[in-house]
């Protein structure tokens, strides 16, 4: 039997439907379930084929017990060594070296100290840094937000110099970026899955979560579709990632990719709304049945390398 798992937390709607498709398939020999866990032994194999991991960024057992489970076997969506050493700034950095259209971004240090470090520790820092030349190449108006992290944590829109230090006052020893901000006249939201299908949704990030996804939106134009798939799956196939959303703004009819580190992305039937909810559960199903019924073998190079698919 290829037992497929879904590791997941407070989700309800998603991690149960995607269950219930798999095995509402009756494909021989698979069978899905929520994964169980207990002390886990070293270099012992799982009991899966496949695991489709929604929570490990938020609790660290999960996470070894995931890298655990590929040193003996198991698939797991989205590879967890990858993911545990990815960054928002770095996959800015790589899109924009890919030839996607990527906001402006500058990498900033911590306002505070990091616990534990002095003055001392940051040395190598020129400092004052050159504001003036920061605020030129950026712009504003300008988010201000985590060089990495997720679910609008710590950001910031300013307008101003004086708005950006207040706000980077607020941000401790958080690692942060300072990013154009795009003034946007249409926004999508992508899901891709197994780095080749890619769901275009029109969203909406100044409304209220639950009604952000807008109903009923007008066709796409065929070369905007076009382009944003292709850099959807230019993101996905670089960064190894199988299941993702990427986030575009676009200003005078250039798609830029802000946000497209959301290896667990938002999956829950009210707030994507019925008729997306439906292709996310049939897709990811069936790329798990297929993945759990290859040969693939993911411990088969767990260098660096293997996961920079460039």
């Amino acid at each position: 039997m290829r037992k497929i798992g879904v590791l997941f937390g407070m989700e309800d709607t998603f991690p149960w439907a995607l269950i219930d498709r798999i095995n509402s398939m009756k494909v021989e020999d698979v069978r899905a379930e929520a994964v169980k866990l207990d002390a886990v032994r070293m270099a012992e194999p799982s009991g899966y084929r496949l695991i489709i991991d929604r929570i490990s960024h938020d609790i660290a057992f999960y996470r070894a017990a995931l890298k655990n489970a590929v040193l003996s076997g198991t698939i797991v969506i989205n590879n967890p060594f990858w993911w545990g050493a990815d960054d928002k700034f770095f996959n800015y950095a790589l899109a924009s070296k890919l030839g996607v259209a990527i906001p402006k971004t500058v990498l900033l240090p911590h306002y505070k100290h990091p616990e534990g470090t002095t003055a001392k520790s940051m040395r190598n820092l020129n400092y004052p840094l050159d504001w003036d030349a920061v605020y030129s190449y950026v712009g504003f108006p300008a988010f201000l937000k985590p060089f990495s992290g997720g679910g609008w944590k710590s950001v910031y829109k300013v307008n101003s110099p004086e708005e950006f230090f207040a706000a980077y006052h607020d941000t401790g020893d958080l690692c942060m970026t300072l990013q154009e901000g795009i003034e946007f006249d249409d926004y999508f939201r992508c899901y891709v899955i197994n780095q080749e299908r890619v769901h275009i949704m029109r969203y909406n990030p100044k409304l209220p979560h639950e009604h952000r996804y807008v109903k009923d939106a007008p066709p796409l134009d065929s070369a905007m579709k076009q382009r944003v798939e292709r850099d959807c799956i230019t993101i996905c196939r670089a960064l190894g990632y199988d299941l993702n959303t990427v986030e575009f703004a676009v200003r005078d009819g250039i798609p830029y990719a802000i946000d497209f580190l959301n290896p667990a992305p938002d999956a829950d039937y009210n707030s994507v709304g019925p008729e997306n909810f439906e292709w996310i559960v049939r897709n990811v199903a069936e790329m798990a049945v297929t993945r759990a019924l290859s040969d693939e073998n993911p411990g088969r190079d767990l260098r660096w390398q293997a996961f920079l698919n460039t």
